[in-house]
């Protein structure tokens, strides 16, 4: 393997197995092993067997790449995992619907939701159904005017001690934890032509779902909150 070459590193954590998988820029696999797990529930355990499996991995994909892993995306299938459901409406006075009054009612909703769940890291926030004037669309319209619209979301959260110890774990082998992905959520969007977990978790993680809300950082450009989501605005 050449010196430059891109590539991410995915680790799924299921109920039965661990599986870590090496995926090159143009969507080639040149790594990937697992192990069984035959223990339920016993949270204890299953971080121990993560930080043995990585052990044996990690330096081997080092070797296979010529390089330094430095970050991981977690695919997680855990009881850990809390799903909410939550509507919320706005008036809309200026019978328009812009990228900020979109991202206030959003930004509204991560804060309520951040309030329920103590102590959870919203791993999803998803658009379920657009409702401008009690009319229920899937995707958003352009160009619509109305008097009200509410949101229909769906949050997938897992709790701050699960990531923190994940944390930890990749911690001792110089890694940071880069995104956590649920691996039901990215599992409805595997059909025929995408079989491949790892590969459906990366096209998730890169937005292939318009619903999605991504969070950022800091705002840039001077973007909204949810900059990456509500681009074709501009």
């Amino acid at each position: 393997m050449g010196e430059n070459l891109k590539y991410e590193t995915y680790l799924s954590i299921g109920t039965k197995k661990i599986i870590i998988s090496v995926i090159t820029d143009d969507n080639k696999k040149i790594y990937e092993d697992e192990i069984s797990l035959n223990y339920h529930d016993k949270i204890d355990l299953l971080f121990k067997s993560v930080d043995e499996f990585l052990n044996d991995h990690i330096f081997k994909i080092e070797k296979k790449v010529k390089g330094f892993v430095k970050k991981i995306f977690v695919i997680i299938d855990s009881s850990d995992l809390f799903s909410l459901k939550l509507s919320i409406k706005e008036r809309n006075y200026e019978n328009s619907v812009t990228q900020k009054s979109l991202n206030h009612l959003l930004y509204e909703a991560k804060e309520s939701c951040k309030k329920t769940l103590y102590q959870k890291k919203i791993l999803h926030m998803i658009i379920d159904n657009y409702n401008f004037d009690n009319k229920v669309f899937t995707s958003l319209p352009k160009n619509l005017d109305c008097n009200s619209f509410s949101l229909d979301l769906s949050f997938v959260c897992i709790s701050d001690n699960f990531v923190k110890e994940l944390e930890k774990i990749l911690s001792r082998y110089q890694i940071t934890l880069s995104q956590v992905v649920y691996e039901g959520y990215v599992r409805t969007f595997l059909d025929n032509q995408n079989k491949d977990l790892f590969l459906m978790a990366k096209k998730v993680i890169e937005g292939c779902n318009s619903n999605e809300v991504i969070f950022m950082s800091k705002a840039t450009k001077n973007e909204g909150f949810f900059e990456k989501f509500f681009n074709f605005f501009s």
